[in-house]
Formats: C-alpha cells, sequence, structure tokens
C-alpha cells in the first residue's frame, strides 16, 4: 500500500469502502445537525436575553468563550463521565463549541440596531416583543447568519473527533488511515469533511440572503 501514490491509495480505498463512506457521511451530517440545532435555538435565546439583561453579557459571552479555549480532545474526555462514550457526549461537545459565535452575533447584531430605527418602532405603539421580532431581529440576521456559518463550519472538523470517543463519523477513516499510515484513508475522510463545509457554508450564505430584508442586501 505504501509503494502507491495518494491517489492510487484513495481511489483504492474509495472503492473498497464506498458504502463505509456514506455511511460516516449520514452519521457526520447527523453529529452536525443535532448539535447545530440546539445551538441555534439556545445560542440565539441566550444572544437576546444578554441583550435585555446587559449584565449577564460578561458572564454569557465569557463563559462560551471559555469553552473555545478548551481543546478538542479534553472536552469530549469532559464530557465522557456525564454522558458516556459515544453519539450524545459528540453532540455535546459539539453544542458548547458552536455557542460563542452565534451568541456573540446575535449580540452584536441586535445591539447594533440603530437606536432611532427603535424609537421610531415605539412611536408607532409597538410593543417591546414586536419590536425584537418585527425590527430587530430582521435588521440582525446577516450578523446572526454569519455566526451561525461560522459554527457550522467550524462543527464539521471538530466532528471528526468524535472518532475518538466510538461516535463515528468521517473521523473513523482518518484516525485509521493515521494509525495505519494509509494516506488514501486519510483523504477519504477528509475530502467528504471539507466538501460537506463548502456545502454548508453555501446553503446558510443562500439562507442568509433570503432571510435579509431586502433594504439591507447589497446592490
Amino acid at each position: 500500500m505504501n509503494n502507491l501514490s495518494i491517489w492510487q491509495q484513495l481511489t483504492e480505498q474509495s472503492q473498497m469502502r464506498w458504502r463505509e463512506v456514506l455511511e460516516a457521511t449520514s452519521i457526520h451530517i447527523q453529529l452536525v445537525f443535532f448539535s447545530m440545532l440546539i445551538a441555534i435555538v439556545l445560542g440565539v435565546s441566550l444572544g437576546i436575553l444578554v441583550t435585555r439583561v446587559p449584565k449577564l453579557a460578561t458572564l454569557v459571552l465569557g463563559g462560551s468563550g471559555v469553552m473555545q479555549t478548551i481543546p478538542s480532545l479534553a472536552l469530549l474526555g469532559f464530557m465522557i463521565p456525564i454522558f458516556g462514550i459515544g453519539v450524545k457526549t459528540a453532540i455535546a461537545a459539539l453544542f458548547l463549541y458552536s455557542l460563542l459565535p452565534i451568541i456573540r452575533n446575535t449580540y452584536t447584531g441586535i445591539n447594533d440596531v440603530d437606536p432611532a430605527t427603535r424609537e421610531a418602532a415605539k412611536g408607532m405603539g409597538m410593543t417591546s416583543m414586536q419590536i425584537l421580532f418585527k425590527v430587530e431581529l430582521p435588521l440582525a440576521i446577516p450578523v446572526i447568519m454569519a455566526g451561525i456559518r461560522t459554527a457550522a463550519v467550524i462543527n464539521v472538523g471538530n466532528a471528526t473527533l468524535a472518532a475518538f470517543i466510538g461516535a463515528g463519523g468521517l473521523g473513523d477513516f482518518i484516525f485509521l488511515g493515521i494509525t495505519r499510515g494509509i494516506d488514501g484513508l486519510i483523504l477519504l475522510g477528509a475530502i467528504p469533511a471539507a466538501l460537506l463545509a463548502i456545502i454548508l457554508e453555501v446553503f446558510f450564505g443562500s439562507v442568509e440572503r433570503w432571510t435579509t430584508p431586502k433594504g439591507l442586501k447589497a446592490e
């Protein structure tokens, strides 16, 4: 195997393991999907909360920032005593890693709304909740979506580490390739992961353009 070029190794391994690649890709997508779903719901909610209660901003943003400083494998290790080995631990760790960009961008996006716009909405008789959902969030969407895109792309890469705790995914091929010294196996996991990250980037970019108010779209 080592006498073959990387391309030959990749071709041979892909022919032998294409069903396994499809299954691993499916698991990888599920890990990213469920962790991102939880992170978006909680992250946007916390971002809104800290705009309403500024005293919590340091605690919430600081706490989510600390999560980003913990090495991925170490965070997975911390989660094992709580959730055990497997998918639950991987989703929990990926969720925690996704929080900071979503919370921070939600907080920033809402705070950057022109105060005059808020005052105009109040003058029209809107309640605080109406201002949030009809004015602030629509105007903050581009910034919030940028945070979600960042979190999603980071998540795809971090999800490869789920292989170390038996959660599966494309990291299985990378780990197997490293232990066996087969570059083709490493690429068999790395290439689909990179393509998945690109697809998510394009997808969330499209969602951002679709949800951005017409007046805020670039000409």
